[in-house]
């Protein structure tokens, strides 16, 4: 079963068409723009809402809807929907309509509001489209649409320091992460090529040949070629950037300075959730039934250490929001741990937590920005007891908190139980150090626990006197309220699994989720509190356990931490700092050395950049000279070759500049005999044309420089006999190569063949050149280098003259003054 094709294309294109739109909306709304971007995204919601059906009951091999993109590349536009697409598609569409009307309320009085608006719905559109694209090159092109768009977004306040810092820093990271992940997608589909039982395709899932349908196939090509675990580890530092994991959950706390509603909205809801979208989709591709598979040591061992590492980093924070960041970082780790680890225990936890996290994590950040624009300051040692003048956000940060805690029956307690379930399971099984699994899984759960409980003291304990806070609009304050329902809700279902009583919805659309990354469907998906105590419950309760002894240590280890941070080695900000001053370093260095206004240096540059690259291409390509076979030419043509090297090396004596062109005019001159005696006319007279137009040329631009410049330094002569060599030994192996490729035949004789002319102007050029006109496709296709380079020539000729004409002026102004300035000074 197929969703609706105009239904898909509709709701990933409205947010864009909606962004378009936004700043003739807002000339006419005003700051009630929040409740058309809110409208915007109701609809997207309510569209892919309408497919519900349908995606749980999602095919890999058949349920794609196929657009024709570049066929001859054999790209296309492919958008698939199930389980887990839907759940990110209901995440980007649903909270953002929570998002937006939250914004109507922080926003106010804000600068950039139209821009604003528009951003988001971008990020949106580009986020539906990531959940949504089942092809490699759509995936690639919306994920880095959301680093673009939220590169805008987090340096919303563009003149800060720490805005522009925390933008640079978040697009420099996942950028890069996503050329990474390219990289995996072009070996994939490379390889997929290769394979016998598959073609060359792009097409990640959904059709009958794509990548996720053929699965094993896939599998056995990239282990055969030995590119399986360089494939996994490249995709999963794509993953990793976007999703925060370490060593690139930097950029996460610093995104912070982004407004409030862009860190609930892109931190925990969407941005960060395509990393392990990412890791959920193609772990049906590269988990294979093997006993210890390479996925689950990458994955699950990068998921456990990013948990763990980043929830210690939580309790060294000061500041709400950086507590946050660090959380959904740690909670990152916990979905990719679970999708890492090869039990169908892994799969449910990231299914079952991307929707927990998601819930949880963005009613905090919402109640985050209300103490911030309520009591006027993030700064947690100076938060606590707002209960009183907060009761309603008390309320629900107590049920996301505890939530976040893993503190049964709250909606965070089910998932991280199947985490330890899973953990345990495969230690069981596998024994060894794979008991550092679990034992991980705890440790880190207990700071997990520690700044959860933390965040909800805020609320709690004796108020200082100089805090105070105002109650929030209902605009901010109804979006976490229905939040921090439906967490109720998911929690209260865990209470009625406990006697075998199911909620609707919960269990069946996790089950879809499921399906999306196992191996085999699913049975099915429940939950329940624990009436018996097996190990991965005892888990849990240790891990509350040890967290409630270990709180009224907490500023101990707050303290700690906050040291440990700050030593350069173990500090991640100071390796990105670091690195990123020396590029800047040797950036302007090597600006200095290149632009220094010296015509020698800019030739040096590019000649020496030429040669480089043409001799190291030849390298590259494992290039063999053709056999030389003897010398065979006519008497007269050896002696206008012979005369040509006599008049070349009678160059290099020229007593001055206009002797020496005059000399050089005999190698063009004698080219052109060369090209007579070749039975070549035609280039005759244009090797006579421009010499003779050449040497005009020179001899009125010689006419106004002086006679000679004066002595070469040795060094400069050195400097010029090895670039001179250089390029001569290019030119030489390049005429050599080139000659030795060409035909046997005259290319003409081809085309005169394979395409008749005129008549319907032959198929063949249609179909090989893909024009109709034979001068057309002769020039831009059949000789297209020729074009090409005449083009590079032209267009060089125009620079060249639109330089000089710039310069004109600026070389009399310095040649009179340097020596007027002289006498005037002597």
């Amino acid at each position: 079963m197929q969703p609706s094709p105009v239904v898909l294309l509709a709701a990933l294109a409205l947010p864009f068409l909606g962004a378009a739109a936004t700043p003739l909306v807002h000339r006419a709304l005003g700051e009630r723009t929040a409740y058309y971007a809110a409208a915007v995204a109701a609809v997207s919601f309510a569209l892919l809402a309408g497919e519900y059906g349908v995606a749980l009951a999602a095919d890999p091999a058949a349920s794609g809807v196929t657009f024709e993109w570049i066929p001859a590349l054999g790209v296309s536009f492919t958008l698939y929907l199930d389980g887990l697409s839907l759940l990110i598609g209901f995440l980007a569409s649903g909270v953002g309509v929570l998002v937006f009307t939250y914004s109507g309320g922080y926003m106010h009085g804000e600068p950039g509001q139209a821009k604003y608006y528009a951003t988001l719905l971008a990020f949106m559109g580009s986020m539906l489209g990531v959940a949504l694209a089942a092809d490699l090159v759509a995936l690639f092109v919306f994920w880095e649409l959301t680093s673009v768009t939220s590169f805008l977004l987090i340096g919303h306040y563009q003149r800060t320091d720490s805005g522009r810092y925390a933008a640079r820093k978040s697009m420099l990271i996942t950028v890069s992460g996503g050329l990474f992940m390219l990289v995996g997608f072009l070996i994939l589909a490379f390889v997929s090529g290769q394979s016998a039982e598959l073609a060359r395709t792009f097409t990640l899932v959904g059709t009958p040949d794509s990548l996720i349908a053929n699965a094993e196939a896939v599998r056995a090509a990239l282990e055969s070629r030995g590119l399986l675990v360089p494939v996994i580890a490249l995709v999963a530092v794509g993953a990793a950037t976007k999703s925060a994991q370490i060593p690139f959950h930097i950029w996460l706390p610093n995104a912070m300075e982004a407004p409030t509603p862009v860190s609930a909205f892109l931190h925990s809801a969407t941005m960060v959730k395509a990393g392990v979208y990412l890791v959920g989709r193609t772990r049906p591709l590269f988990l294979p039934e093997a006993a210890v598979p390479d996925w689950m040591l990458i994955v699950a061992t990068l998921g456990l250490v990013s948990m763990t590492v980043t929830a210690i980093l939580a309790v060294g924070a000061t500041d709400i929001k950086e507590l946050l960041a660090y959380s959904t970082a740690s909670h990152l780790g916990l979905i990719v741990a679970g999708y890492g680890l090869a039990t169908e225990y892994g799969a449910e936890t990231g299914a079952f937590h991307i929707l927990n996290h998601a819930v949880f994590k963005a009613t905090l950040f919402m109640v985050a920005g209300i103490v911030a624009h309520e009591a006027g300051t993030r700064y947690m040692p100076e938060i606590s007891g707002l209960r009183k003048e907060l009761p309603i956000t008390a309320g629900i940060t107590a049920v996301a908190a505890l939530g976040m805690a893993g503190v049964p029956p709250f909606n965070g307690f089910y998932s991280k139980e199947l985490l330890f379930e899973a953990t345990y399971e495969i230690a069981h099984t596998q024994g060894g150090l794979f008991w550092l699994y679990p034992a991980i899984a705890v440790f880190g759960s207990v700071f997990t626990f520690l700044y959860s409980i933390r965040f909800l003291m805020l609320f709690f304990g004796e108020k200082p006197d100089e805090l105070h806070a105002h109650r929030p609009p209902l605009a901010m304050l109804a979006p976490p309220l229905l939040l921090a329902g439906i967490a109720t809700y998911i929690g209260l279902g865990g209470i009625a699994g406990t006697f075998d009583v199911g909620v609707p919805v919960v269990g069946e659309f996790v089950a879809a989720v499921t399906a999306s990354s196992a191996l085999h469907a699913p049975a099915g998906f429940t939950y329940y509190v624990p009436t018996e105590l097996s190990p991965y419950f005892l888990m849990s309760l240790l891990t509350i356990a040890l967290g409630a002894a270990a709180y009224p240590f907490y500023d101990r280890f707050h303290r700690a931490v906050r040291r440990a941070r700050a030593l350069p080695v173990t500090s991640p900000n100071w390796y990105y700092d670091t690195a990123l001053s020396g590029a800047n370093g040797l950036s302007a260095a090597t600006a200095r050395v290149v632009h220094n206004g010296v015509f020698r240096r800019y030739a040096y540059t590019v000649l020496a950049a030429v040669c480089a690259l043409a001799l190291g291409g030849y390298v590259a390509a494992s290039a063999s000279l053709p056999a030389f076979t003897g010398i065979a030419v006519s008497a007269p043509l050896a002696v206008v070759l012979v005369t040509a090297v006599l008049g070349a090396v009678a160059v290099i004596r020229a007593p001055s500049h206009i002797a020496g062109v005059l000399t050089l005019s005999i190698l063009g001159f004698m080219v052109a005999i060369f090209f007579v005696l070749s039975d070549a006319p035609d280039l005759a007279l244009t090797q006579l044309v421009i010499e003779t137009l050449v040497l005009v040329i020179f001899l009125l631009v010689l006419d106004k420089l002086p006679s000679w410049y004066g002595d070469l330094k040795r060094r400069e002569v050195a400097a010029d006999v090895l670039l001179s060599g250089t390029v001569g030994v290019t030119v030489f192996f390049t005429v050599l190569l080139s000659t030795g490729a060409t035909a046997p035949d005259p290319i003409w004789r081809d085309i005169a063949t394979l395409a008749p002319v005129p008549e319907e102007h032959g198929l063949w050029i249609l179909e090989q050149g893909g024009g109709n006109n034979i001068v057309n496709v002769i020039l831009v296709d059949f000789r297209a280098f020729d074009t090409l380079g005449e083009i590079a020539v032209v267009a060089m000729a125009a620079l060249s003259v639109l330089t000089l004409v710039g310069m004109r002026g600026r070389g009399e102004d310095a040649g009179g003054d340097g020596p007027e300035e002289g006498g005037e000074t002597a």
